[in-house]
């Protein structure tokens, strides 16, 4: 499902103008991206959480030239599914 989908789905379910659906669609995204920016958890319920994190520096290996290097720190994202979401996807209600 692309974005454009959803602004379709949201037209055709709220029967508002499709360039309402799309900043409605834009917003929501904005509001998670400056949360997850901020190094905020966001839940969204029924679906699961989205968690920043950092991972420290570390050593690593250059698989086709053997040669030891440092893997700089950086932010990563983890996604837990919510046991809601999970029991629907796995066919239990």
């Amino acid at each position: 499902m692309t974005k454009a989908d959803l602004v379709e789905n949201l037209y055709e379910k709220l029967g508002i103008s499709k360039k309402e659906c799309a900043e409605l669609v834009d917003k929501f995204f904005e509001l998670i991206k400056e949360s997850l920016r901020n190094n905020e958890k966001v839940m969204i319920s029924g679906f699961g959480t989205f968690i920043p994190r950092e991972k420290k520096e570390r050593k690593g290996r250059n698989p086709k030239t053997g040669e030891t290097i440092t893997i700089a720190p950086r932010r990563v994202l983890t996604f837990r599914l919510s046991q809601v979401f999970k029991k629907r996807l796995n066919g239990s209600s």
